[in-house]
């Protein structure tokens, strides 16, 4: 099975400028590119496909290079959306820019990362207008769905001239690195093209290069990939944590499991079918979410990360809260009901004040029926006293009612 293939095989192929680039892709090793623009100083798990695709390509020998888009971000991308985003300054775009190349280096290190301002600064609006401008022809940028689904509430020249802006990038990496492929995501298919077109008009109609693009990557509900009901899921882990992170994964439904596991995880596709084989038979047993979360938390955050991760997980399951870092418990525990304490207070109040309990009498009543964890023990005395001293780290005191009721004391 060859690379387009397999990417099919795997629904990572929406649409090809040119059929040749099967064969191109698997009779030679070209170099090729994908883009991220620094529209905030982390990219989210929405974005992490393009690394992943980029990966497929990188491991069948072929060279990639991530363009961050520290000029085009300043314009702001039309596609996908329905009013205009808000211009950010050359300083954040900046800052951002060096942000997410850190992330994407962790993904793929031995990758060439450029940042499309170096070339863009360059241009004054003089030679913009009659070198790049010229190009474009007006109906055909109209035309594209990226503007066209734009017309009926508007759209600023700033916007419309994004992709002749982005066009730049391929013809730059054209003449400056031979980079023949641009990849993305369907919704960038106007973009991809017109920076095809311009290498053409530029460099002649014998000028070889292409592009291909994934489909828009969606859940089974139709609701957009990388998002949960709190919003994205960075790859950042002071924005989401490496735990919260593996647990987007790890909680995945079954519906969305199997798809997922054929886009997202690097086994071969005779080992994928195997797993889904499996998945299918035993559901129950999670082999499939549990693969996903493996493979993606070691690649965004290293293993020492992901085995973190499951210690914390395998912790709040068993209740062996002990076993645990006082960062674990930061990450583990960052979105449960907590109170601070400066003294010690009685455990009774404390079942009350995390709402783990609604009176006296019933916060006596499960301690007393065995069903109060304090650090993992099970706790029976009603004159217990939660303090500093017994805190996990001398920081943290876990609380747990029942298998699933946990609340946090902090110290």
């Amino acid at each position: 099975m060859n690379l387009i293939q397999e990417l099919k095989w795997r629904d990572l192929l929406y649409d090809v400028t040119d059929s040749a680039i099967e064969q191109v892709l698997e009779n030679e090793k070209i170099t090729f590119y994908v883009g991220a623009d620094p529209t905030a100083d982390s990219l989210h798990v929405g974005h992490l496909i393009s690394y992943l695709v980029s990966k497929r390509l990188q491991d069948r020998g072929h060279h990639p290079i991530l363009v961050i888009g520290g000029g085009t971000g300043l314009i702001g991308d039309p596609s996908g959306r329905s009013s205009e985003r808000n211009l950010l300054t050359l300083e954040t775009t900046l800052k951002n820019s060096e942000a997410i190349t850190e992330q994407i280096l962790n993904v793929l290190p031995e990758a060439k990362v450029v940042n499309n301002y170096d070339w863009i600064k360059e241009f004054d609006v003089i030679r913009f207008l009659r070198d790049i401008g010229k190009h474009f022809n007006i109906n055909h940028m109209l035309a594209k769905d990226s503007v066209k689904s734009r017309l009926d509430n508007g759209i600023s020249f700033t916007e419309f001239s994004y992709q002749i802006i982005q066009s730049l990038d391929f013809l730059e990496l054209y003449q400056r690195e031979n980079c023949r492929l641009q990849i993305g995501g369907q919704d960038q298919w106007g973009n991809i093209t017109a920076g095809l077109e311009l290498i053409r008009k530029v460099e002649g109609s014998d000028a070889k290069a292409f592009c291909f693009t994934w489909p828009l990557l969606t859940k089974a509900d139709g609701s957009k990939f990388g998002k949960t009901a709190g919003g994205a899921v960075w790859l950042d882990k002071n924005r989401t944590s490496v735990y919260e992170f593996y647990q987007y994964w790890i909680n995945k439904p079954d519906k969305d499991a199997v798809s997922c596991l054929k886009m997202v995880t690097f086994m071969s596709v005779e080992e994928t079918k195997e797993m889904m084989e499996e998945f299918e038979n035993s559901p129950h047993q999670r082999v499939a979410q549990k693969k996903i979360a493996e493979e993606l938390t070691v690649l965004v955050h290293g293993k020492e990360a992901y085995e973190s991760a499951v210690r914390i997980s395998q912790a709040l399951f068993s209740g062996n809260i002990m076993d645990l870092s006082v960062e674990e418990i930061k990450d583990g525990f960052k979105d449960i009901p907590s109170l601070t304490i400066t003294d010690e207070v009685p455990l009774v109040d404390a079942l009350i004040k995390v709402k783990l309990a609604s009176s006296k009498r019933e916060a006596r009543q499960f301690i007393t029926s065995n069903a109060v964890s304090v650090n993992g023990e099970k706790v029976q005395d009603l004159e217990f006293m939660v303090n500093k001293d017994d805190a996990i780290g001398g920081e943290f005191t876990v609380l747990r009612r029942g298998k699933k009721k946990y609340a946090l004391i902090k110290h």
